[in-house]
Order: C-alpha cells, then structure tokens, then sequence
C-alpha cells in the first residue's frame, strides 16, 4: 500500500513536470523509452528532489555547427556597426533546429537555420515568439549551452603584421581550438560509442586521433586542471574544467616519460590553445608509464556536468565529439620548440576574458 501512494504521487509528479518544464527534466525518458511505473516512480521520486539534465545526445551536424557560427560572427559584427541591427546567437539557432527536429540535424537544417537568422536579423520575429510554444526549446537551449557555451565569445590574440612584429588585435569568434597542434597531421573517424574490451567490456566514451609520438596537445577551452597523473585505462591523461564546471576536457594515453608540459600541476589555470601535453600511447596497465596501446594516438573525451553527481559514476554523460573536432580544425594553434627544453609553446599568445575573470575571484 505504501509503495503504490508513493507511485500514485509520482504520477501527479510527473504530470506536472511534463506540464511545466517539458523535457528539460525528463531526458532520461528520451533515451530509454518510458519505463515501467515501478521505475517511473523511483526516477521521478528523484527528480523532484534535485532537476538537472540526465542524458544528451549531441547530434549537431558539421555544416550545422558551420551556418549558425557564421551567423553569429557576422552579425556581431554588423551590431558593431550598427546599433540597432540584431545579433544572433548559433547556441539559439542550433537549439531552436534542434527542438523542431527531435535533436536531429538532416540535410536541410542548415537552409532552416539560414533562413530563421534571416527571419530574425530583419525582426520579422524574435528568437522569443518562434520558441514560445516549443515544448522542448529549454531542454536543447540549456543542452547545446553546456556542450558549446566557451567556444565563442570575445578576445584578444596576438596576430603577425607584413614588417614582422606581432600585435595584440581584439577579435570575436571562435576562441576554442582543435586538440592538436597547427602542422601537425592525424587521422581520425567517428568511433564514438565503438566497443572496448580492456578491463571490462564498454562503449568508447571519447574521439581518437591518430598521430605521432611528441604531437604537441592544445586545450581545447580555457579552464583549471582537474586531473592529473596516472589511469589504468588512459595512460598518462589530464582533465581540466571549464570554468563555469559544465564542461570536463579528458586527454589521454599522453608520452611516456615526458607527456605533460613541465609547470603543470592540479589547479594550474590553462588558456584555449596552450599547449599541454604531448601525444602517445601510454595506458592499459596498472603499473605507470606503460605503452600498451598500439596506436599512437590522442583520446579525448568531453564530460558534460549539470550537476556534481554526474561526476563519476553511472550517471556520466559524455558526447560524440567527432563534428566538434572538426569544426575546431578551423582554430589551430600554431607552436614552436625550445630545443634547450624539449618543450613545445604556443608562438601568437592569447588573452581570454573568462580566465581574467576566474583568476579575479580567486585571488580575492
């Protein structure tokens, strides 16, 4: 009797959630199915408690990803200009496609998302009116925010001018960078999800870049170092944070011997496009410093975090990230070596406002 009140009061539960929030707090339906009302019970008992995103699938596509960044460029731009011109955001635009397709991006999301910036450029409409009776905007709004929410924005970058000097130029646009050096050559397919036997029987939770040993590896974001040291599975792998704690970086199976850049440690502040670490084919052992991978190559996997539960454990939610990487190929650091220390650096310095900001707060 007791058990059947609690699954009568977490249909009343639901039906509010559904009524109010939509999707945003029911993903976890939208990857399984609807399940039994025993467990329906349970998991909503739950999300009444605490509400964040439980599951993401990122199925943004590369030309998708494209439309809605060079729109949002280019009206940043003509907003500088022109103060009443309206800017358009590519999160909102690619949320907004989202939610009309179900998550999908098919061959003509990208004339759709042209043709709604346009729509809204010439405020024929607002971002607002074409969302307000889309059930599910919030939850992709709030989803694609967490994947792509430190990829674009404002900085300032050091740029080489025709008589040879370098000059510190304010820019908007992309200020995240491809995991791997400018100059440097890999291959790579979307093996997202592709079956990993080692240790345990798994899905691979990450993107793999094949390349060669000394590989000099960029962040991708500006953040803190969360991890560093030693895993069984990745070898010699960093984690680091964005600083807004929706996004963690995993680069792994790093050099044997020298496979981090030498002041790096746990809470060091990292900029997008410096280079950290360096590529290799170390893991597959408890014992360190051990190359039992066969292929050099790097892994890096992007973790989203709604919330700290989801850190570890059986609620981590990572993202294909095969489209995200090439769409970073448009942003490669460039690098040069100290022969004297054998360490790879960024040659045009970057200063990104978010780590202004975070080494502001934590220096008070």
């Amino acid at each position: 009797m007791q058990y059947l009140k609690k699954i009568k009061r977490a249909v009343i539960i639901e039906s509010i959630l559904l009524s109010c929030f939509g999707i945003v707090w029911a993903t976890g339906f939208l990857r399984d199915g609807f399940p039994k009302a025993e467990e329906q019970a349970i998991e909503l008992e739950v999300f009444a408690e605490k509400k964040y995103i439980k599951w993401v699938d990122f199925n943004i596509s590369y030309e998708a990803l494209c439309e809605a960044y060079k729109w949002d460029v280019d009206t940043y731009k003509e907003s500088l200009e022109d103060k009443a011109a309206e800017h358009v955001n590519w999160i909102e635009l690619l949320a907004y496609a989202g939610a009309k397709n179900g998550g999908k991006f098919p061959k003509g999301s990208v004339s759709e998302i042209s043709k709604t910036a346009r729509k809204l450029t010439s405020k024929e409409t607002t971002m607002r009116e074409l969302t307000k009776d889309m059930e599910y905007y919030a939850y992709y709004l709030e989803a694609y925010t967490a994947v792509l929410g430190g990829f674009v924005g404002e900085y300032e970058i050091q740029k080489p001018m025709e008589d040879g000097t370098v000059e510190w130029q304010s820019c908007y646009g992309l200020k995240a960078f491809s995991p791997v050096a400018k100059g440097f050559a890999y291959n790579d397919y979307d093996d997202f999800g592709t079956s990993r036997s080692y240790g345990y029987s798994r899905p691979h939770l990450g993107h793999d870049m094949m390349g060669q040993v000394g590989t000099p590896i960029i962040a991708i974001e500006s953040g803190y170092v969360e991890a560093i040291g030693w895993n069984q599975y990745g070898g010699w792998r960093l984690g680091i944070r964005s600083f807004d704690g929706k996004r963690y970086y995993y680069y792994a199976h790093l050099r044997q011997n020298f496979p981090y850049c030498k002041d790096l440690e746990e809470g060091s502040v990292v900029t997008a496009g410096q280079v950290i670490g360096y590529m290799g084919h170390t893991g597959y052992s408890t014992k360190e410093n051990v190359n039992n991978i066969e292929v050099t190559h790097l892994h890096w996997g992007l973790q989203l975090i709604f919330d700290e539960s989801q850190k570890e454990g059986n609620n981590e939610i990572w993202i294909d990230c095969y489209n995200l990487t090439r769409f970073l190929y448009k942003n490669r650091s460039e690098t040069i070596k100290n022969e004297e220390t054998k360490e790879w650096y960024r040659i045009y310095e970057m200063k990104d406002p978010a780590v202004t900001e975070y080494n502001s707060k934590n220096s008070q």
